[in-house]
């Protein structure tokens, strides 16, 4: 999700509720402690120069169980970072705080922004000799040679 997209859908909410892709809630008294951009320039194992750019949400619990952030709340925390920081519409990458400080892509599900497992991945595949995947393929699917065949009984097994 994009920053103009949080932009959008929070004005129609009433509470900010944030969900991990297991069904569990973030506690409701969460803060966003921090907005920014992370930008990441780095070069992958082809050699490949890159640079990604991340708009930063921060989400940690602490003991004020009384505590709510309401949409217009967290709209003006968006905007006094655009207008301080520069931040540029990109994509929403979300720390939150479990065994460790876990990064997630964020969504939407009509309720609850939805905070998406990421993964690791090779940029360079190509680059780095990893094989690609073997196609499956059923035992009917596969053609028969018929120059090279055997049949029962042709003494050629």
């Amino acid at each position: 999700m994009k920053l103009s997209e949080i932009k959008e859908i929070l004005p129609a909410l009433e509470n900010v509720e944030f969900q991990l892709e297991n069904g569990t809630f973030v506690p409701e008294h969460f803060h966003v402690t921090e907005v920014g951009q992370i930008i990441k320039k780095f070069i992958d194992c082809g050699g490949v120069i890159r640079k990604e750019k991340a708009v930063n949400f921060q989400l940690w619990n602490a003991n004020d169980y009384e505590h709510r952030l309401k949409p217009g709340k967290l709209l003006s925390i968006i905007k006094l970072s655009e207008d301080k920081l520069g931040i540029e519409d990109a994509e929403i990458e979300v720390e939150y705080q479990s065994d460790t400080i876990g990064k997630y892509d964020l969504d939407f599900n009509g309720n609850t922004f939805v905070l998406k497992n990421k993964a690791t991945a090779c940029l360079a595949e190509d680059a780095c000799g990893i094989p690609s995947e073997k196609q499956n393929k059923s035992l009917s699917e596969l053609t028969v040679n018929q120059s090279n065949s055997c049949t029962p009984n042709s003494g050629c097994c």
